[in-house]
């Protein structure tokens, strides 16, 4: 395992030989979704033509194939996590569910009148909109922990609320539009020093460094597949077992449980009460496939990857575009992820968005659900390029070439 090879990884990814109109696909859109390679693609094709059955319960050869499959999928994920069991990894629908079930299987049952959830100004809504419910059903506070003006946590302040009136800390492992990576095990010290449950947003950390969930000590970690290179429609809550087996299922159906009668209902011991119905067992299969190439590169050397783009990145901004773009966030590339948010003056950032896609170029723009940090930026809006394992440095300069055209056009304007 050496260095990571962009060149070499982008021959595994046959939509990057798209072309968008007369020219080629540069993709930096990967905070949203990653793009997929050959090797999921036919994982799960494979499936589907070889070994398709529902899982659990079949006494025929391809039930039992699928049922392996499927199994095999949750040990693997298990194991790039470096989680204490197999039986603390739940397949979800994304990471959203993941979050929701957690708010409502353990935070509707711990959190009482008068206590506090402590989160973030940074928090994608997915991890904010839950606890907002939560909260108002319970009539406790929601506590929100401000950023400095360099966009890192205030973790002066965070100590400072919590209190022995926390039961939860919810946060995000790195930010969706800063690209801030929060430090885990400070903010796991403070909240486990007064007992509270530490629930960890990691769909934007999972899929670009190292995680070992027992070496951060945290308590519950969300993420989605298609973050990492997996395809749509699976997710993964990893959980403490202690917790999960107090934790109430989201939805409830079939293979949730042990036995029913009219008055009483025995659950499945974790993970199988979580996962009611028939599963997304291709997407857990694709998003194994996925775990197994990431695990071949080295995750230390995406991460490595993605920093070095982003000093390349930032070093080009301030050569060849100066004043005429705000980029947000840390300036230190080895304090975030591969997150670069910014705005042209002058110009809204759907606008900038539309005129990069006229190169080929597919960033992001708006407020990337996460509406509470544009208003404590005070913007209504940004543009963000996002990076992952096939992107260049050739990208990186396409891109701002393209910003000083779209400035330069503006100025003639």
């Amino acid at each position: 395992m050496g260095k990571l090879d962009p060149y070499r990884i982008r021959e595994d990814f046959p939509i990057l030989k798209r072309r968008i109109g007369d020219k080629p696909l540069v993709y930096l859109d990967n905070a949203a979704s990653t793009l997929k390679p050959i090797q999921v693609i036919e994982a799960i094709a494979s499936f589907y033509k070889e070994h398709y059955a529902n899982v659990f319960r079949g006494v025929y050869t391809l039930s039992r194939e699928a049922t392996e499959l499927y199994e095999e999928a949750r040990k693997t994920i298990a194991k790039f996590i470096n989680a204490r069991s197999s039986s603390e990894v739940i397949f979800t629908y994304n990471a959203t569910e993941a979050l929701n079930m957690v708010a409502y299987g353990l935070g509707m049952e711990i959190v009482e009148e008068g206590d506090e959830i402590i989160t973030t100004v940074m928090e994608h809504n997915s991890n904010l909109l839950p606890w907002m419910h939560v909260a108002k059903a319970k009539k406790a506070r929601l506590v929100i922990v401000d950023i400095t003006d360099e966009g890192e946590l205030n973790y002066e302040q965070l100590s400072e609320v919590i209190s022995e009136r926390t039961k939860v800390v919810t946060i995000t492992h790195a930010s969706n539009v800063l690209g801030t990576v929060n430090d885990l095990k400070t903010i796991v010290k403070i909240a486990h020093e007064v007992g509270a449950v530490v629930v960890v947003d990691g769909a934007q950390s999972v899929p670009h460094m190292e995680i070992d969930v027992r070496d951060l000590n945290i308590d519950f970690l969300a993420f989605s597949g298609h973050k990492m290179l997996g395809p749509t429609g699976i997710g993964v809550l990893w959980g403490r077992l202690d917790f999960l087996q107090e934790m109430k299922p989201l939805k409830l159906g079939g293979g949730t449980v042990k036995e029913v009668t009219t008055c009483s209902i025995t659950y499945e011991d974790p993970p199988r009460r979580f996962e009611a119905g028939t599963p997304n067992i291709a997407g857990a299969i694709g998003l194994m496939e996925a775990v197994k190439y990431l695990m071949k590169l080295g995750m230390n050397e995406v991460h490595k990857h993605e920093t070095e783009l982003l000093r390349y990145t930032f070093k080009l901004f301030e050569e060849e575009l100066g004043e005429s773009t705000v980029v947000y966030g840390p300036k230190n590339p080895e304090k975030r992820c591969g997150i670069v948010t910014f705005n042209v003056r002058g110009l809204d950032p759907y606008t900038v968005g539309k005129l990069l896609d006229e190169y080929g170029i597919a960033v992001r723009a708006g407020t990337h659900c996460a509406h509470l940090l544009h208003q404590r930026l005070g913007i209504e809006g940004t543009v963000r390029a996002s990076y992952y394992v096939y992107n260049t440095k050739e990208e990186v300069e396409y891109l701002v070439q393209a910003l000083r055209d779209i400035v330069q056009n503006r100025i003639r304007r």
